[in-house]
Protein backbone atom coordinates (compact mmCIF):
# COMPACT_ATOMS: atom_id res chain seq x y z
CA UNK A 1 0.00 0.00 0.00
CA UNK A 2 1.30 3.45 -0.89
CA UNK A 3 1.83 5.88 1.95
CA UNK A 4 -0.88 8.47 2.45
CA UNK A 5 0.05 12.09 1.76
CA UNK A 6 1.38 13.81 4.88
CA UNK A 7 -1.66 16.12 5.14
CA UNK A 8 -4.03 13.14 5.14
CA UNK A 9 -1.89 11.37 7.76
CA UNK A 10 -2.09 14.47 9.94
CA UNK A 11 -5.89 14.63 9.63
CA UNK A 12 -6.24 11.00 10.73
CA UNK A 13 -3.81 11.44 13.60
CA UNK A 14 -5.61 14.63 14.68
CA UNK A 15 -8.80 12.58 14.98
CA UNK A 16 -6.98 10.03 17.16
CA UNK A 17 -5.45 12.84 19.23
CA UNK A 18 -8.91 14.32 19.88
CA UNK A 19 -10.18 10.94 21.13
CA UNK A 20 -7.16 10.28 23.36
CA UNK A 21 -6.96 13.73 24.89
CA UNK A 22 -10.67 13.70 25.75
CA UNK A 23 -9.94 11.31 28.63
CA UNK A 24 -9.00 12.67 32.07
CA UNK A 25 -5.32 13.01 32.98
CA UNK A 26 -4.00 12.14 29.52
CA UNK A 27 -1.06 13.65 27.71
CA UNK A 28 0.79 13.25 24.45
CA UNK A 29 4.52 13.13 23.85
CA UNK A 30 6.96 11.62 21.41
CA UNK A 31 8.10 8.09 22.09
CA UNK A 32 10.50 6.33 19.73
CA UNK A 33 9.93 9.05 17.14
CA UNK A 34 6.14 8.75 17.09
CA UNK A 35 3.26 10.25 19.08
CA UNK A 36 2.18 8.31 22.15
CA UNK A 37 -0.60 8.93 24.65
CA UNK A 38 -0.19 8.48 28.38
CA UNK A 39 -2.26 8.37 31.54
CA UNK A 40 -0.77 10.62 34.23
CA UNK A 41 2.35 11.12 32.07
CA UNK A 42 3.55 7.62 32.95
CA UNK A 43 1.57 4.74 31.50
CA UNK A 44 1.07 4.62 27.75
CA UNK A 45 -2.19 3.35 26.33
CA UNK A 46 -1.70 4.15 22.64
CA UNK A 47 1.27 4.64 20.30
CA UNK A 48 1.08 5.83 16.72
CA UNK A 49 3.06 4.24 13.90
CA UNK A 50 3.47 6.35 10.77
CA UNK A 51 5.06 3.76 8.47
CA UNK A 52 7.88 3.29 11.00
CA UNK A 53 10.66 0.82 10.09
CA UNK A 54 9.06 0.06 6.73
CA UNK A 55 5.57 -0.66 8.06
CA UNK A 56 2.99 -0.79 5.28
CA UNK A 57 0.33 1.11 7.21
CA UNK A 58 -0.37 4.22 9.20
CA UNK A 59 -1.50 2.53 12.38
CA UNK A 60 -2.09 2.61 16.10
CA UNK A 61 -0.72 0.24 18.72
CA UNK A 62 -3.32 0.08 21.48
CA UNK A 63 -3.29 -1.48 24.94
CA UNK A 64 -6.00 -4.14 25.08
CA UNK A 65 -7.74 -6.24 27.71
CA UNK A 66 -6.92 -9.93 27.89
CA UNK A 67 -8.29 -11.76 24.85
CA UNK A 68 -9.22 -8.67 22.86
CA UNK A 69 -6.19 -8.83 20.57
CA UNK A 70 -6.97 -12.34 19.32
CA UNK A 71 -10.65 -11.61 18.89
CA UNK A 72 -10.05 -8.45 16.85
CA UNK A 73 -7.28 -9.90 14.69
CA UNK A 74 -9.31 -13.04 13.89
CA UNK A 75 -12.53 -11.14 13.19
CA UNK A 76 -11.05 -8.39 11.00
CA UNK A 77 -7.44 -9.01 9.89
CA UNK A 78 -7.73 -6.24 7.29
CA UNK A 79 -7.95 -3.65 10.07
CA UNK A 80 -6.33 -5.31 13.12
CA UNK A 81 -2.98 -7.02 13.66
CA UNK A 82 -0.47 -8.04 16.31
CA UNK A 83 1.97 -5.10 16.52
CA UNK A 84 5.71 -5.56 16.93
CA UNK A 85 7.37 -4.83 20.27
CA UNK A 86 4.12 -4.65 22.30
CA UNK A 87 2.02 -7.39 20.73
CA UNK A 88 3.37 -9.99 23.15
CA UNK A 89 1.73 -7.93 25.94
CA UNK A 90 -1.68 -8.25 24.30
CA UNK A 91 -1.71 -4.88 22.56
CA UNK A 92 -3.57 -4.70 19.26
CA UNK A 93 -2.58 -2.86 16.09
CA UNK A 94 -5.24 -0.95 14.14
CA UNK A 95 -4.71 0.42 10.66
CA UNK A 96 -5.84 3.96 9.90
CA UNK A 97 -5.18 4.15 6.17
CA UNK A 98 -7.88 1.73 5.03
CA UNK A 99 -11.15 3.32 6.16
CA UNK A 100 -11.41 2.20 9.80
CA UNK A 101 -14.68 1.94 11.69
CA UNK A 102 -14.22 5.04 13.84
CA UNK A 103 -16.96 4.12 16.31
CA UNK A 104 -15.33 0.75 16.96
CA UNK A 105 -11.88 2.32 17.10
CA UNK A 106 -13.05 4.87 19.66
CA UNK A 107 -14.44 2.03 21.83
CA UNK A 108 -11.13 0.17 21.60
CA UNK A 109 -9.17 3.30 22.56
CA UNK A 110 -11.54 3.95 25.47
CA UNK A 111 -11.03 0.36 26.66
CA UNK A 112 -7.25 0.91 26.47
CA UNK A 113 -7.46 4.08 28.51
CA UNK A 114 -9.69 2.44 31.12
CA UNK A 115 -7.37 -0.57 31.32
CA UNK A 116 -4.33 1.61 31.99
CA UNK A 117 -6.15 4.08 34.25
CA UNK A 118 -7.55 1.25 36.38
CA UNK A 119 -3.98 0.32 37.32
CA UNK A 120 -3.26 3.80 38.69
CA UNK A 121 -2.80 2.70 42.30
Amino acid sequence: MAHLPKAQQERLLARVRKICLSFPETSERASHGESAFFFRDKRSFLNTDAYHHGSEHLSLWIAAPLGAQGTLVRSDPEHYFVPPYVGYRGWVGATLDNDPDWDELERIVRDAYELVASKKR
